[in-house]
């Protein structure tokens, strides 16, 4: 059965490898984490490596065996369950003592929990009979925390027969879901982010896995992470009609976070949640209202009421003030804090190497780069191996990589089966292309320079736990690539777990950096950088685009308008210095809208 994580944070998915056992290190502390599921590959890796910890036999799936992908998914989460409820129970069981893991439990419990409140009551007491029985009381109510599953729903090509034929339900998200649906996790959720897949989204009303059993309560609950609130409504209510009811829309900063990036139309997180605040009962009841009758006519007992839903948010969040804004102001749920962990050995799963990287990252460091071969442009921190390896390539005039995974073949530009962009047939065939088109030397550059940014990510975002526990994944392929967001720069040392979930409950500062910017100016700048960036590689604007431009940046002021609002009516950091920030910001804006009106 579901349980309640007495945290009020979680840890989202990062990349493939870097979440890939973060369940099996924090779940036994109550905190809820995301690992990826949708590289079998290297989830084999992961069943091979943990089965040997465990001193369980590990029997192979190989790749050729049949459903072997939902398979390996589906032994992975049915052992990590084994783990995190043995860890639970040695936890349990272990000593009220300085450095016990019982003890790191309750310590690192924000102050507000109701155990966290007994666990000081206990330590007060002198009286040994009545210290007992408050041990007693505290042991019986640990709660772990939530394995949660990501599946990214654009990543989802088609597994063919012997015949070439797309095999039936056999796609990779597909299949990754199968894999989710038929393991014996209780405690858990399926995040499904990258905008909706009808085909995945269809395919899930088929399990029973997701019905609620009582009101309110889920053996696997539905996560969407999404940009903005028309998106949560458009994805809440298709899932609904099907039946399945979302328990959380978990909201992202469009710029201001790890991995691709979605920008919105200039509509800043701000307005966003806002947005969520007050709309927030019309989400409930226009799911309800579709998620009733259809779980109704299909034979089961409906609901008086609707399951309860939960709003929470992440992207760029570094402190404990803005933690508690977001939680107070804004009245999210909980919040999501990722890429200050990749710091965190103890949640996280990062080579030596690419620690060291991210320990000295400075500001112009992490990149909004057209590396990912899915264009979406895509946070990446330059120095990595992969980048190294890809200069290499490209150095000895053999650009692209071995496409060994092919999870993200999506281009039938030159072949009819898809192929990756990343790929050495691609970047052959696209650059030989090219050279035949006649183009301005520029805009040649230009495209030989997209081209050749693509990366290899299946396996640059998948080698850091293999290396990390030195299990062999890809012969010669051992590069890594990370995608931490722009807040990076704002941590530069390995911390321990306790440290870091003191910082985000306000009780120790890890930040490295004082001086810096809010949440909300980091990623203001941010949107403003991306119009800026968007105008100039435009060399003939349409009506259309001006049109485009100005929406874009009407939101922009809309949201600096917003945000003067938090000036007065809650406590924000610097006040001042938020308050320069915005003036400035502003005036950013209208030097470009008054660029655009010369370019008319």
């Amino acid at each position: 059965m579901q349980t309640l994580s007495p945290h009020t944070f979680h840890i989202p998915v990062m990349g493939i490898a870097f979440t890939i056992d973060s369940p099996i290190k924090v779940a036994h502390y109550g905190i809820n984490s995301v690992l990826s599921i949708i590289e079998d590959n290297l989830i084999e890796v992961m069943r091979k490596y943990y089965y040997e910890q465990n001193e369980e036999e590990y029997i192979p799936i190989a790749a050729k065996e049949e459903n072997s992908r939902a398979r390996r998914v589906t032994d992975y989460l049915n052992l990590m369950q084994r783990i995190v409820d043995s860890k639970v129970e040695k936890l349990k069981t272990s000593a009220f003592e300085t450095g016990s893991d019982i003890v790191k439990y309750f310590e690192m419990l924000p102050d507000t929990n109701y155990l966290k409140e007994k666990y000081n009551e206990w330590f007060a007491l002198s009286n040994t009979e009545e210290k007992v029985i408050a041990e007693k009381f505290l042991r019986k109510n640990i709660l772990p925390g939530s394995i949660e599953v990501n599946i990214m729903t654009k990543v989802d090509k088609d597994q063919l027969d012997k015949n070439k034929e797309p095999i039936e339900n056999g796609s990779d998200a597909v299949t990754a879901l199968k894999g989710y649906a038929d393991c014996e996790l209780t405690n858990s959720s399926i995040v499904l982010s990258a905008g909706m897949n009808p085909r995945l989204y269809n395919y899930m009303e088929g399990f029973s896995a997701f019905d609620a059993y009582a009101w309110g309560k889920f053996h696997k609950k539905v996560i969407i992470k999404v940009s903005d609130y028309r998106s949560a409504l458009i994805q809440g209510k298709y899932l609904a009609k099907k039946g399945i009811w979302v328990s959380e829309f978990r909201i992202e900063s469009g710029l201001n976070c790890g991995g691709h990036v979605f920008a919105t139309q200039g509509i800043l997180m701000g307005p966003i949640l806002q947005e969520f605040k007050e709309k927030k009962e019309e989400l409930l009841q226009s799911q309800f209202e579709l998620y009733n009758p259809a779980i109704i006519s299909k034979g089961k007992e409906g609901f008086k009421k609707p399951h309860p839903i939960k709003i929470t948010v992440q992207g760029g969040i570094g402190t404990f003030e803005e933690d508690q804004l977001l939680q107070k102001y804004y009245e999210v749920d909980g919040t999501g804090w990722g890429t200050p962990f990749l710091l965190c050995p103890e949640a996280t799963t990062v080579d030596d190497n690419t620690l060291e990287l991210l320990t000295n990252s400075k500001e112009n460091d992490v990149v909004r780069s057209k590396a990912s071969p899915l264009g979406v442009e895509f946070n990446y921190l330059k120095g990595t191996t992969a980048e190294s390896e890809r200069l290499d390539r490209i150095n000895r005039n053999k650009p692209g990589s071995p496409c060994t995974e092919k999870l993200l073949e999506s281009n039938t530009e030159f072949t009819d089966t898809p192929i990756c962009t990343a790929s050495t047939k691609y970047q052959k065939l696209k650059l030989e292309q090219l050279e035949t088109l006649g183009l301005p030397e520029v805009e040649y550059n230009k495209q030989v320079e997209d081209v050749l940014a693509k990366e290899c990510l299946c396996i640059g975002l998948s080698n850091a736990a293999p290396i990390a526990y030195e299990e062999p994944f890809l012969k010669k392929l051992k590069a890594v690539t990370i995608c931490p967001g722009p807040n990076i720069v704002n941590f530069s040392k390995v911390v321990s777990l306790q440290d870091m979930t003191d910082h985000i409950y306000g009780r120790k500062d890890i930040m490295q950096r004082p001086n810096r910017a809010s949440m909300f100016v980091a990623e203001l700048k941010l949107y403003i950088d991306f119009l800026r960036k968007e105008i100039e590689r435009t060399t003939s604007p349409t009506t259309r685009d001006f049109k485009s431009w100005e929406k874009f940046s009407n939101n922009l002021l809309d949201g600096i308008e917003h945000y003067g609002t938090l000036i007065s009516n809650y406590v924000i950091g610097n006040r001042f210095q938020f308050g320069m920030d915005l003036e400035e910001a502003k005036m950013e804006i209208m030097e470009i809208r008054e660029s655009q009106l010369q370019m008319m």
